[in-house]
């Protein structure tokens, strides 16, 4: 991280953290923001559910919600980016403050309630989106809708024609009741529509789903099962936690999701598990707790084929991610890794 970027982040850390994270967008739309291009080479260079990646580093949805700072983004040195999430209405969200950052613990605390400005004005922005990058879309649902799961589709229907992908978000905590439709049968029909939205798109755009960390075993031999009888193309392991276990930090007994840190061993344990169920039917994005390359890369063995951070930036700068894409290409070079794809489980077991 350059000393330019230091102080910005030390500037950011004095202001309330949603204010710092609007300045941050607002940073990076005006040109302020390292720009090193997306970091590749051969042995990073992927693909994942017929994407090439040119490493496979993202940006986490809940950065850019409405999808603002594109460009940039896609020079930040990230292998993809997913904006969102993004609703049929747009909606405020809960009410302020919502945000809290652990100090102490290297985490974050949202109850956000996908604020956003809804699928019209991000679909507008998404059609001006740079080409080269590698783009999805984060699928949400309306607190106040009457039909949340037909709210996916809607939103797909409506902004699929400029994504490379689209996320079905099920397992954001900060909507009241939204994780019920993890269940089965519910997941089931919600995915089986999001499905034939998508059929009936002029191309094809992959769908992934994304997980709780707070599932148990049953419940993800369920996401596994429904994951591979709906024809969905890939599973993002994983969402933020509930739990509180460990925590030093002033603010955490505030209510929602907690990522960060504290939440890299509970998600790469769900990541590892969903990895040994699926046994390579359907490719797998780790999340939750990547800090550095090393984490990533262990996210990976575990059985990931690429993966996304988010809060770690709130300590390590937009940079971060150049960085740990950078490392990771060291690390696969030192362990006799032609590609990430060999890397891809192969210490899975340490996992489970």
């Amino acid at each position: 991280m350059k000393l330019t970027e230091k102080l910005a982040l030390k500037a950011l850390h004095q202001v309330d953290p949603e204010l710092a994270h609007g300045l941050s967008i607002k940073a990076l739309t005006a040109g302020l923001a390292p720009a090193p291009g997306p970091v590749t080479s051969p042995r990073l260079t992927c693909e994942i559910a017929g994407i090439a990646l040119p490493n496979p580093v993202g940006l986490a949805a809940g950065f850019d919600k409405n999808a603002e700072a594109l460009a940039p983004l896609s020079q930040a040195g990230f292998g993809f980016i997913e904006v969102g999430a993004a609703t049929p209405r747009p909606q405020p969200g809960n009410p302020k403050p919502r945000l809290f950052r652990l100090t102490e613990d290297r985490a974050a605390i949202n109850r956000f309630g996908f604020n956003n400005e809804g699928m019209e004005v991000i679909a507008s922005r998404l059609a001006k989106r740079p080409q080269q990058a590698v783009i999805g879309l984060n699928l949400g649902a309306n607190k106040d809708s009457e039909d949340r799961a037909a709210d996916f589709a809607r939103v797909l229907a409506h902004c699929g024609a400029h994504l490379d992908f689209a996320t079905v978000n099920v397992s954001s905590p900060n909507t009241e009741k939204l994780r019920d439709l993890q269940g089965k049968a519910a997941l089931s029909a919600l995915l089986h529509g999001v499905i034939e939205t998508r059929d009936s798109l002029e191309r094809r755009v992959p769908v992934f789903l994304k997980i709780a960390p707070d599932l148990d075993r049953a419940g993800i031999e369920d996401i596994a099962a429904v994951a591979v009888e709906t024809g969905i193309d890939g599973v993002i392991a994983t969402n933020t936690t509930l739990s509180r276990e460990g925590l030093q930090s002033g603010h955490r007994d505030q209510a929602g999701g907690l990522s960060g840190a504290p939440l890299f061993e509970k998600s790469t344990r769900v990541l590892a598990q969903l990895s040994e169920l699926l046994d390579g039917k359907l490719p797998l994005i780790g999340v939750g707790g990547i800090s550095d390359a090393q984490q990533a890369y262990a996210k990976i063995c575990a059985g990931a084929s690429a993966v996304q951070l988010y809060t770690a930036m709130v300590y390590g700068g937009l940079s971060l991610g150049a960085e740990i894409a950078q490392g990771l290409d060291r690390l696969l070079a030192r362990d006799g890794f032609a590609s990430v794809a060999a890397a891809v489980g192969s210490k899975r077991g340490d996992w489970l």
